[in-house]
């Protein structure tokens, strides 16, 4: 009989322990499938290019052609050139004193410049020594915390976007333009980014202007698609030109610590910029997944 219970209270000790095995698996297996592997599903990083120290605080890039791309950094008025290519830059462009720089835009021989309180820096002939800067004031002012800018080619148009509060003070975002031919800032926007989207929904917050913070913005040359980038929270959203919101991806932190600024070549090269923390500051070629 004692034989008996000593079997018996083994075996029920077994069943017991493969219990809590199973459930450890189990639950171990659940949460790897519910965190999420950002750099193997989402997109994938093609190439990176580690900046020099001069590009730590690096917050703005446009594409140029022939591997380079135009560079600012956040604290000079200095425009870089660099070259993918050869790994370094190649020219510095002073076109303005100190000031909190955070977006830049080219069109052909011009180049644009935003500050964060709104005003826009228009340098034109950047490239040559007899460069001539002048100054495109805008209602935003730096309660607006402005950081993105783009040049609209179809519409001959510079595009941005509040990253802070809009104009307003409503639930939304907008897509504003600042025409060429005028130089004024259309205080309709083109488009809106809602708030409380559904596509928002796992990011809003209770204040609802801390949903989304752009960044940057720019305009897919293929698809004409608007690629937004919010550095703070480290997304990035595809918006339709209808407005529609069609993806938000969430970039891992661990690879862009700090986004602030994102291009396209002409054939559709998507660049994503990231200031320096732990890691030196680095421009990277991203494919998104479809």
């Amino acid at each position: 009989m004692r034989v008996f219970n000593i079997i018996v209270a083994a075996i029920c000790l077994l069943i017991i322990g493969g219990g809590i095995v199973g459930f450890a698996l189990q639950h171990k297996y659940r949460n790897q499938i519910e965190t999420p592997q950002f750099s193997q599903s989402s997109y994938k990083i093609t190439n990176t290019w580690k900046m020099p120290g001069k590009l730590k605080e690096i917050s703005g890039i446009s594409w140029l052609g022939n591997s380079k791309i135009a560079c600012i950094e956040d604290e000079d008025g200095v425009i870089f050139i660099y070259d993918l290519n050869e790994n370094k830059i190649k020219e510095e462009i002073t076109f303005g004193d100190s000031g909190d720089y955070e977006a830049i835009t080219i069109n052909k021989t011009d180049a644009y410049v935003m500050r964060s309180d709104g005003v826009i820096f228009e340098i034109k002939n950047f490239q040559d020594k007899d460069l001539k800067t002048s100054k495109i004031e805008t209602t935003f002012s730096s309660k607006n915390d402005m950081e993105s800018l783009f040049y609209d080619v179809k519409n001959d148009q510079l595009i941005t976007v509040c990253k802070y509060k809009d104009l307003s003070f409503e639930n939304y975002k907008g897509l504003y333009a600042i025409p060429l031919k005028t130089k004024q800032l259309n205080p309709t926007p083109i488009l809106k980014l809602h708030m409380k989207d559904k596509a928002l929904k796992e990011f809003q917050k209770k204040k609802l202007y801390k949903t989304f913070y752009p960044s940057d913005i720019a305009i897919h040359p293929k698809t004409e698609q608007y690629y937004i980038l919010d550095g703070r929270n480290t997304t990035l959203m595809l918006l339709s030109q209808t407005g529609k919101i069609e993806k938000v991806i969430e970039l891992d932190e661990d690879e862009f610590p700090q986004p602030e600024g994102l291009t396209f070549s002409q054939d559709g090269k998507l660049y994503i910029s990231t200031e320096g923390r732990k890691h030196k500051a680095a421009i990277m070629e991203v494919e998104i997944k479809k």
